[in-house]
């Protein structure tokens, strides 16, 4: 990598121009309330966000997108609900961990949960079956608006590509190199991140990259 603080928050900028100049903001995350926010991170996990959108459509259409409601609604039917996101039994599963977190920590209330320190939270939050760090540091910043930047395995591939990050960096030392170079803006966190998934997408594919297209190239 060999970049000092201040030249890897200089690069890191520069990307961050480049993707907005190209793509505009875009929006994220894409939910009406924060506990949809809250469902839809359980629902991602290996999926495509399309297969995520049908599971949500349903669960509004049986207004079952409020928490008391998925508290109260049987693991068996929640699956139901939720079958287009794949793997619904186990999602389902998921989700009612987490709600029954909620409720037994923090009385079902979003507003208390997040008015918790985001360390403890986030420790809390690891400790559901289900959730790890993509998914609780989703959580944490997209919900509950702390400062805190969600690494994936769009943001590895586009970093390491560009020379950001070693191959042996794992989450958490992606993680802390980013939150140290940048300033700690939660718009900024939430922006970068769906940035980099559109990127990764359109141009830094898996298999061949679109190098030449991407608005990224010059930073090769």
């Amino acid at each position: 990598m060999g970049y000092s603080e201040k030249g890897l928050a200089k690069r890191l900028m520069s990307i961050y121009d480049a993707l907005y100049a190209h793509f505009g903001p875009q929006y994220w995350w894409p939910a009406d309330t924060d506990i949809e926010m809250i469902v839809g991170a359980i629902l991602t996990q290996n999926t495509a966000w399309t297969n995520v959108e049908k599971a949500l459509a349903m669960l509004r259409k049986y207004n079952a997108l409020e928490i008391e409601t998925l508290y109260r609604v049987p693991e068996q039917r929640l699956a139901t609900l939720i079958q287009s996101s794949g793997f619904f039994q186990l999602k389902a599963r998921r989700l009612k961990a987490l709600i029954h977190f909620i409720f037994s920590a923090y009385e079902g209330s979003l507003i208390r949960m997040f008015a918790e320190s985001p360390q403890v939270l986030r420790e809390r939050l690891l400790g559901v079956n289900g959730v790890g760090p993509e998914t609780a540091d989703s959580i944490l910043l997209y919900a509950g608006r702390f400062p805190i930047f969600v690494v994936d395995a769009y943001t590895r591939r586009v970093f390491l590509r560009h020379h950001l990050i070693r191959k042996s960096d794992g989450y958490r030392e992606t993680q802390a190199s980013v939150m140290r170079a940048l300033p700690q803006h939660v718009p900024l966190f939430n922006e970068y991140h769906a940035l980099l998934v559109r990127v990764a997408k359109t141009y830094c594919k898996k298999g061949e990259p679109n190098c030449e297209a991407c608005p990224l190239n010059r930073f090769l």
